[in-house]
């Protein structure tokens, strides 16, 4: 299927295996790109060491295409950018910052370089940055969200009737028939991330992606607002949220409810009561964990049938 996405990413399928803290190592990020799709290495929670050292074995692992999702708010983000220049990677999602910050400079070194937003405003200052594509994510998905609420299926044809550069859905993305109905809206191709999470390749823990495949309708909320709007299982930690917030609380005080290093607990080392555990609301629809493989080849051939299926009506 070649279009606009394929064309920029040198791959076969217009999918993107979403960049996320914990969950994004080489493993992931090597047999997506080997299934025909991008892949991405998530920085977000990495050391610039612990970087180098996951793109050096995706470059041993896969000779296709793959990126580093860099959220722009890292501390160690010169590090970062120059270790991702120094091993030859050729992709670049930005996030959680401006974009006309590192986009030149990415470009100049012969970088593409995609930024995700959450709104038509944001969109519309990415493509004035200059970056070669957007993501433009609804509220639906899991992490770190906007803070507008906007949906998806909303999101989509608004970005696009505005936006003249390739356009990236996602959020409540799992199935080949969520592919469709995206690209039905305006999209050029899409973004996963959930259904990610529960392939045998994800970096997360396997407690945690237990938790995602036996998640019901209503089991994430999006919380945290004053901090930055994070979508989250319900679990013991977003209980104490909660209540939390029937006293008023400052930032102050959600910050050290929040503590550090809480993602990590959750999604990586299974800490299924105090951890923070990121996933979006597609989850529901998520009943099994499976190579990532599998994962991509049910999507394309339910794409597929669904796309012959809507001719056909």
């Amino acid at each position: 299927m070649a279009n606009k996405i394929t064309s920029l990413f040198n791959i076969k399928h217009p999918i993107i295996q979403a960049g996320m803290i914990w969950n994004s190592g080489w493993r992931l990020a090597s047999a997506a790109s080997n299934s025909g799709i991008l892949g991405l290495i998530g920085a977000g929670s990495m050391y610039p060491d612990v970087l180098r050292e996951h793109i050096q074995k995706c470059k041993v692992a896969t000779d296709k295409p793959f990126g580093v999702n860099v959220p722009m708010l890292y501390p160690n983000i010169e590090e970062i950018m120059d270790i991702i220049v120094e091993e030859g990677v050729k992709i670049v999602f930005t996030s959680a910052g401006n974009p006309k910050t590192w986009t030149n400079w990415l470009q100049e070194r012969g970088i593409t370089v995609v930024h995700v937003v959450s709104s038509v405003k944001f969109a519309l200052k990415a493509e004035a940055a200059g970056v070669d594509a957007i993501v433009a994510e609804g509220f639906e998905a899991g992490g770190h969200n906007g803070r507008d609420e906007t949906t998806t299926l909303t999101l989509i044809p608004m970005v696009k009737e505005q936006l003249s550069i390739p356009l990236i859905a996602a959020g409540g993305i799992a199935t080949g028939k969520a592919m469709l109905a995206a690209m039905v809206l305006g999209a050029d191709g899409v973004q996963v991330g959930s259904r990610f999470v529960a392939s045998e390749e994800s970096s997360a823990h396997q407690a945690f992606k237990q938790v995602v495949v036996d998640a019901k309708e209503g089991d994430t909320q999006l919380t945290l607002k004053e901090l930055a709007p994070v979508r989250l299982i319900k679990n013991k930690f977003y209980n104490e949220v909660q209540e939390l917030y029937k006293s008023g609380p400052t930032v102050d005080e959600l910050k050290e409810l929040l503590g550090r290093a809480r993602a990590k607990r959750g999604m990586f080392e299974g800490d299924l009561e105090d951890g923070e555990l990121e996933i979006g609301q597609i989850a529901g629809l998520i009943h099994d964990i499976k190579p990532v493989a599998e994962i991509v080849e049910d999507m394309i051939s339910e794409f597929n049938k669904a796309k012959q299926d809507l001719t056909s009506l």
